[in-house]
């Protein structure tokens, strides 16, 4: 499933390729959020927090289809490309991402079931949750951390 995909650091030339990225999953995966609040986290999210993190790309062949951004062990976005689903992307990207910085922490939006269930499959537990996104939104947040395998 994942035997062209490569592993690769980030580099400022793949901005607009991983914006790409979070834009459409975030899409697919929080509906729930408006086009303006996506519009308003993009710049977040190309000028702080892109800066701010370690960030790991998968690649097929050339082309970026998944990230992950890392804050120490702080998972700060895991976003794979919608037409790349059910490869194996996102369990290989958090994979790798364990064997360095590990155990993992993250949040995600309770709303967002699918994320909910795949980071339950890769071993994190919900130790904790909030009423409020970082953007001060009624989407309550759901705290994971890693306790098993990968």
């Amino acid at each position: 499933m994942t035997a062209s995909l490569t592993l690769r650091p980030y580099t400022p030339a793949d901005l607009d390729a991983c914006a790409a990225i979070w834009r459409a999953a975030s899409e697919a995966g929080h509906p729930f959020l408006a086009g303006a609040d996506l519009d308003a986290d993009e710049a977040l999210v190309r000028d702080v927090y892109f800066p701010q993190a370690e960030i790991t790309l998968a690649c097929d062949g050339a082309r970026p289809v998944g990230f992950v951004a890392m804050i120490g062990s702080f998972i700060g976005a895991l976003f794979v490309a919608p037409d790349q689903h059910r490869r194996g992307i996102g369990r290989m990207l958090v994979a790798a991402v364990a064997q360095t910085h590990g155990p993992l922490v993250v949040e995600v939006y309770a709303e967002n079931a699918g994320a909910c269930r795949f980071y339950g499959a890769l071993g994190f537990t919900e130790t904790g949750r909030r009423d409020m996104d970082d953007r001060g939104r009624a989407h309550p947040l759901v705290r994971m951390e890693q306790t098993g395998g990968t």
